[in-house]
Parts: structure tokens; C-alpha cells; sequence
């Protein structure tokens, strides 16, 4: 009976032992995952301050603009407003008038609806057609009346833009 006891307070005893030994395997592991919260936080606040001190200088270079501009406006400049052009998406056939109307235009004061024809394939009443669908998607084509001629251009600054941005989204395959 007496042996009975000792095996059982021996097993009791390495059952608290190993009981022991996982809870501070537990507590190692919370104390690490604490420890890396920490570190988390402490860099999520580093950054959330750098942030604050650079939206304090942006607001500071937004006020000496302002400063600026009103200066300027005061003697006699005057800010230039940049159109801005929202343009429908074109269709492959319109693409390729567009470009036509774009290379030319470089070469040319102005072209006309039989200069786009003849670059194109198209008859010169399908090239109508398809520069005013142009313009009615936002495309700011110039048109002139001179001896019963209808003379085209692409405004000037949409040109330089078109050039810098591809407004109109034109894909490799247009091009080639």
C-alpha cells in the first residue's frame, strides 16, 4: 500500500512537472510574441510620426504657394488653366483615323477629310463619319471652313499631351 502511494505521488509529481514545463514553454512563447507587438507598435508609431512631420511640411510648401500665386497675381500673372480632357474609349477603326489625324498633323498646317481618306482606305464620308464620332467622345479636333473646304487639326496642347500621357489608351497594336 505504501509502494501503491509512491508510484502514485511519483506520477503525480512528473505529471506537475511536465504540466510545469508546458506552461513555460507558453509563457516563453506569449513573452516572445509580446516582445514582437512591442517592436510592431514602437515602428508603426515611428511611422505614423514621420508621417505627421511630412504632412507638416507639405501643408507649409502649400502655403508658400498660395503666397507665391497671390504674389504673381497681384503684378500681374495669371495662372494658366490646363484643359483637362475626358475622352471615351475609341474604337480600333476611330484608333486608327486618330492616328492618321496625329502623324499628319505635324506635317501639315491642316488636313482635310481627303487627306484622312486617302491614309486610311476609308471614303472620305466614313472618315467624316468617324472623326465626328471622334469629337463626340471628347477628342478636340479643330475644324475650319476656307473655299469650301473642311481643314482639320488636333488642338495643340492635346497633341503635346496625347505625346506625353496617351490620353487615349492607344494599344501596340493600333500603332504597328
Amino acid at each position: 500500500m505504501e509502494s501503491e502511494k509512491k508510484r502514485v505521488l511519483s506520477a503525480s509529481f512528473n505529471i506537475t512537472q511536465q504540466l510545469h514545463a508546458a506552461f513555460s514553454e507558453i509563457k516563453e512563447k506569449f513573452e516572445d510574441h509580446l516582445t514582437s507587438i512591442n517592436e510592431n507598435t514602437n515602428e508603426i508609431q515611428a511611422n505614423y510620426e514621420y508621417l505627421c512631420e511630412l504632412d507638416a511640411k507639405m501643408e507649409k510648401i502649400n502655403e508658400r504657394l498660395d503666397q507665391i500665386q497671390m504674389f504673381l497675381g497681384s503684378h500681374g500673372f495669371e495662372a494658366e488653366e490646363k484643359p483637362v480632357f475626358n475622352i471615351d474609349p475609341l474604337t480600333k477603326s476611330e484608333q486608327e483615323v486618330f492616328l492618321v489625324l496625329y502623324t499628319l498633323d505635324g506635317t501639315k498646317d491642316h488636313i482635310t477629310y481627303a487627306d484622312v481618306a486617302k491614309r486610311t482606305g476609308l471614303t472620305e464620308e466614313l472618315a467624316m463619319g468617324y472623326i465626328d464620332s471622334m469629337i463626340g467622345k471628347g477628342v478636340p479636333i479643330n475644324r475650319q471652313h476656307r473655299q469650301h473646304r473642311t481643314l482639320l487639326k488636333l488642338n495643340p496642347y492635346f497633341r503635346t499631351m496625347q505625346t506625353k500621357e496617351n490620353i487615349l489608351k492607344l494599344d501596340q497594336k493600333t500603332l504597328l
